[in-house]
């Protein structure tokens, strides 16, 4: 628990079909482990109350390579049978496990990998503390992911429809929105294609 009396989920989305890179990005290297348990492990860290990870293409055998992870009392497995329909769609089957239960909830993405528990942790906190409906992290004038919202924009997010995320909420209520620039260096590139995952490793490897 956040704070006394709310609480915040975490929905990862890892759905896609990864046509631009030919092969499930879910499943590819990433440190000691692939790209999704490195999401995954840094959102369960976090203090996150819960974490809905929503799959679709490939459902078994991507759920099958994370292992003793899926036994984490956080963590929810979740199919969207949908997923062909878009971004959208995972983000609404994620809502649907957490909107009675949570006040909150984070969308993050599983291509970023990047993306940490301290930068989580940074974001909730200075959301909460805000007391606006939306939050983002910010580099320079550009607000990127992870992104989070409150209860009062839940109905909006179930309207969303086809492969865009909630941007048009974000236009639709610019002054309401808490960015959150990060403390250390943050890299919010993700990966779509070979050469997006060559550049990752490299850095990764000198990191």
């Amino acid at each position: 628990m956040i704070r006394s009396g709310e609480s915040v989920a975490g929905i990862v989305l890892a759905a896609g079909e990864s046509t631009r890179l030919g092969r499930p990005k879910q499943l590819l290297p990433a440190g000691g482990g692939t790209l999704l348990e490195r999401i995954l492990d840094e959102a369960l860290r976090s203090d996150l109350d819960e974490v809905i990870l929503v799959l679709g293409h490939l459902f078994e055998d991507i759920r099958a390579v994370l292992g003793q992870v899926l036994e984490h009392p956080k963590l929810k497995v979740i199919q969207n049978r949908q997923y062909k329909q878009g971004i959208s769609s995972s983000i609404i089957a994620g809502l649907s496990e957490v909107e009675e239960s949570h006040d909150h909830v984070m969308i993050l993405l599983a291509d970023m990998p990047h993306i940490d528990a301290n930068l989580i942790d940074l974001l909730v906190r200075r959301y909460i503390d805000s007391r606006l409906p939306l939050g983002a992290i910010k580099l320079k004038t550009k607000r990127t992911h992870p992104v989070i919202f409150s209860r009062k924009l839940f109905h909006e997010l179930h309207n969303l429809k086809g492969d865009v995320g909630a941007r048009d909420l974000f236009k639709k209520y610019a002054d309401q929105v808490c960015l959150v620039e990060p403390e250390g260096f943050y890299d919010d590139r993700d990966i779509d294609t070979p050469e997006d995952h060559t550049k990752y490793r490299k850095t990764f490897e000198k990191g």
